[in-house]
């Protein structure tokens, strides 16, 4: 079993711009890490994976309305964040699966 890299700070640009607010942003971070805790068990299958992406990505989707209600939006800084946090969290773990596929439940 692997850890997830200590020294990679998820999200840092959201959290960097006031435009996010943290708690927030923490929720997103809350979704992305269940991603992360499923693959330091050691799982390898893919659509597994999938599926514990798919659901952390349907948890972002249901944070929009809130960020909306915070003068806030999943818009293009935010997308390229997730997105750049899923690439990484998919290549330290050494998971196939494409970007695009990895956050194919997204409608932000």
């Amino acid at each position: 079993m692997k850890a997830f890299d200590a020294s990679y700070l998820l999200l840092d640009e959201m959290y960097q711009d006031e435009y996010y607010p943290n708690f927030l942003v923490d929720k997103v971070k809350n979704e992305l890490q269940k991603v992360i805790d499923l693959l330091e068990t050691g799982e390898t299958g893919t659509e597994v994976i999938q599926e514990k992406l798919d659901e952390a990505v349907r948890g972002i989707n249901d944070l929009q309305e809130a960020f909306e209600e915070n003068d806030s939006d999943i818009e293009t800084v935010a997308r390229e964040c997730i997105g750049a946090a899923v690439i990484y969290i998919l290549a330290w773990f050494d998971i196939p699966i494409d970007i695009e596929e990895a956050i194919r439940e997204r409608d932000w």
